[in-house]
């Protein structure tokens, strides 16, 4: 494991955009240099250049859909990873002796952020201002918590009602981590706006565009999130996921890698969630929800749960 994270260490730098194109394929093989290669891009852009995410991902994308390379800037400003970041990175790859669940691997990469040079805050709220479907969230008022007895008060049937049995009958938060707890109150605007939207909107996204709650959509929804908002926890989940994979399975890069690369080009194609008012939406259908916004659902290809049939 030591010679593969030196490896992804020493790749964790701007990467060459023909190169990184390049490497998927050998990837998606098997070939651990090549792996390195697409961990190092992954955890310098997430960690150290945020305004790298979208050209790195899309590189990525692009190669695995056999889509042809599309010009990309990659030479953006960064935040050098410091020394100390590595050991930390380390520890949440090898994780726990009885494994992560969803929960445990949210908190683990998360505190990650804490772990990173001061300066990248900064990066990362600036790209948040110039991306896609994201603009604007500075100016946002940061929503109220979702309250069960409001979504209960809606029509079977509706939205609200999927969502309200989605989190009673999973034993979920209403907002996956407590925004408290976490300390999103003390970022930035724009980085304080999206992230407590994220987490708030983060299970109406799975209902609406068509992501199950299993492991393999947990990770391809953290794509589509990306690709929609930049968010940046995103792609450090999926580099983290990345080089998890890249040390423990490498032979299932290629599912990891498809699987990410679908859900990646949904969220580029799909309309903006961000802009949509769901508090106004909760009384609507979900099918009728897909029809007014044009939000065709998420159709990868590999069954959604099968990880957990594997691990079966």
């Amino acid at each position: 494991m030591q010679d593969q994270l030196q490896a992804i260490r020493q790749q964790a730098t701007p990467p060459d955009a023909q190169a990184l194109y390049e490497a998927v394929g050998a990837a998606s093989q098997g070939q651990g240099e090549a792996q390195a290669t697409l961990c190092g891009a992954m955890l310098w852009a997430s960690f150290a250049a945020p305004a790298a995410i979208p050209g790195v991902f899309d590189v990525i994308a692009d190669a695995q859909l056999k889509k042809p390379l599309r010009p990309v800037d990659l030479d953006v400003e960064e935040a050098e990873l410091p020394a100390s970041f590595w050991p930390v990175f380390e520890q949440t790859v090898e994780g726990p002796e009885e494994g992560y669940d969803a929960t445990s691997i949210t908190v683990a990469v998360a505190s990650l952020g804490a772990a990173l040079n001061p300066g990248y805050l900064a990066l990362a709220e600036a790209a948040f201002t110039h991306h896609p479907g994201a603009q604007g969230a500075a100016e946002r008022t940061v929503p109220p918590m979702i309250e069960l007895e409001t979504l209960a008060a809606n029509p079977d049937g509706s939205l609200a009602r999927a969502l309200h049995s989605m989190l009673v009958d999973n034993g979920f938060d209403a907002e996956v981590l407590d925004r408290e707890a976490i300390g999103l109150s003390m970022l930035s605007p724009a980085t304080r706006y999206l992230n407590t939207r994220i987490l708030q909107m983060h299970d109406i996204w799975h209902l609406v565009a068509g992501y199950e709650t299993t492991s393999l959509h947990e990770m391809a929804i953290s794509a589509f999130q990306l690709a929609q908002f930049g968010h940046n926890y995103s792609a450090m989940f999926l580099a983290t996921v990345a080089s998890m994979g890249h040390v423990k399975t490498p032979q299932a890069m290629g599912l990891l890698l498809q699987n990410t690369a679908e859900a990646w080009d949904h969220g580029r194609t799909c309309p903006s969630l961000m802009e949509i008012e769901w508090e106004a939406e909760w009384h609507l259908e979900i099918d009728a929800v897909r029809a007014k916004y044009g939000i065709e659902p998420f159709k990868g290809s590999f069954p959604a749960n099968l990880l957990e049939q594997l691990a079966a």
